[in-house]
């Protein structure tokens, strides 16, 4: 195998938690020249990544016979490992015929892949999945905690986003993420975010507000609810890319987060990170240095549903308490 396609899952989170697994196949194959092709935020986030040589945005670039190669590919691949679980990614590289196609056994595919790989039990975490993969594929594991490196330009530019969005560039930080991409279930309730940046404003610590454009409803929501004279966050939401997210984020002292893609980026850079888990598993997403970071939950009997709205009256984030979520973050600073 010389010319290797991994084809990224489609969320910014999973892609972070891949990335082990993606070292193992690098250091099992030193020589191969490793393409990466996914969404474009997923894209972005692995053009921070050494083990990586190409990086392809998804319907961007040819990757098949029957279009046009993009130039230096010669004729293709040689083998695709595919990271996301469905049919369509089995089908587009078998339609691609590339030799040879690995990923599990899932979503009636197996027919389509030269090697099929049994899925973990249920109950392991995201991380270990992807390590199980490209184990059963012969590339031993190493080391199983994600992991980015920012580089000082990167972390430049994170700096010059802050204090172009009004940072006076000494004043501890706090980012807070009340995002979630898989659905409203997932998100704390912006009315305790609001509660949450002026409580941290008494203490001195000014908050940002990162995420992606899709999740700025619910910073009107939060800014709403922080109403006249309460002191206003920074909000910097739809205005970064993934990598200039990462380097925002290490200007930071902590990150304050649901479930969420910015969790996992914010942990691989080194970020404590204060995450609040509702309907989804902590035992399967949290970040994995556990040392490091706090994960909060509220115990009742419907979690985890892993539905992305909540049918009843979403106990789960909303027995989350404020001053919870403060305490753990102020260990932090």
């Amino acid at each position: 195998m010389t010319r290797l396609l991994i084809v990224a899952p489609n969320w910014l989170g999973d892609a972070v938690m891949a990335l082990p697994a993606i070292a193992d196949v690098r250091r099992g194959s030193p020589d191969a020249r490793i393409a990466v092709v996914g969404p474009p935020a997923v894209a972005s986030l692995f053009r921070m990544v050494r083990d990586v040589d190409d990086v392809l945005e998804k319907g961007a670039v040819p990757l098949f016979p029957g279009e046009a190669p993009k130039k230096g590919y010669g004729p293709f691949f040689d083998a695709a490992l595919l990271l996301p679980n469905s049919f369509r990614s089995a089908f587009d590289v078998a339609r691609g015929r590339i030799p040879e196609r690995w990923g599990f056994r899932s979503d009636g595919r197996r027919l389509l892949l030269t090697h099929a790989v049994p899925r973990p039990p249920s109950g392991t975490h995201q991380v270990d999945c992807y390590q199980h993969l490209v184990q059963a594929l012969g590339f031993p594991n190493g080391v199983r905690e994600p992991r980015l490196t920012v580089t000082p330009e990167l972390r430049a530019a994170g700096a010059r986003a802050l204090v172009d969005g009004g940072w006076d560039g000494t004043a501890p930080l706090v980012a807070l993420a009340p995002g979630a991409a898989f659905g409203g279930a997932k998100r704390w309730p912006p009315e305790y975010f609001a509660d949450l940046i002026g409580g941290l404003a008494r203490d001195g610590v000014r908050s940002v507000l990162v995420g992606s454009a899709a999740d700025e409803p619910t910073v009107r929501d939060i800014l709403s609810a922080l109403g006249p004279g309460r002191s206003s966050p920074l909000n910097l939401v739809g205005r970064t890319d993934v990598p200039t997210l990462a380097g925002l984020l290490t200007c930071a002292r902590a990150l304050v987060t649901n479930d969420s893609g910015a969790m996992h980026l914010a942990a691989a850079v080194g970020v404590p990170v204060t995450a609040v888990f509702g309907p989804t598993d902590e035992r399967l997403t949290a970040p994995r240095a556990t040392a490091a970071h706090a994960v909060l939950t509220h115990p009742v009997w419907c979690r985890p549903c892993m539905l992305r709205e909540c049918p009843l009256d979403h106990a789960c984030m909303r027995g989350v308490a404020v001053d919870a979520v403060a305490d753990a973050t102020r260990r932090m600073l």
